[in-house]
């Protein structure tokens, strides 16, 4: 399955489809936020909506009972924060995982703490 990248609306829901696991539009809309700093709750339709969106992308799928539909996410958060992190590693940083963390340590002042827990947690991946 080829992995897209996703509207900041279309990510929202996700992120609420991967929390539920699955779920009708009207749970969807339960669980967005009353109101957001930008705009306020989307309507139910704008919801259906996108996930007939993400359907037709090939990131939700659904069963069918009568007319209404339960929905569910055919990618895992983890195969999509994997995707975006490779759509940010060669868009800015030349596939290069050096400056990735270089950017960090510059411009995000990572602490020695910090840079000593990825060190560890390189270890610990080598060692595995």
């Amino acid at each position: 399955m080829q992995v897209r990248e996703l509207t900041n609306a279309e990510e929202e829901i996700m992120k609420v489809l991967w929390k539920l696991e699955k779920g009708f539009v009207k749970d969807v809309l339960a669980e967005l936020p009353e109101s957001l700093p930008t705009r306020a709750k989307p309507a139910y339709n704008t919801v259906s909506t996108i996930i007939r969106i993400l359907e037709k992308k090939g990131l939700v799928g659904y069963r069918a009972y009568g007319k209404t539909h339960e929905y569910y996410p055919l990618i895992t958060e983890e195969e999509y924060k994997r995707f975006e992190m490779e759509q940010l590693m060669s868009g800015y940083f030349d596939n290069s995982l050096k400056k990735l963390v270089s950017f960090f340590v510059k411009d995000r002042n990572l602490s020695l703490k910090e840079a000593n827990e990825i060190i560890d947690l390189l270890n610990r991946q080598k060692e595995s």
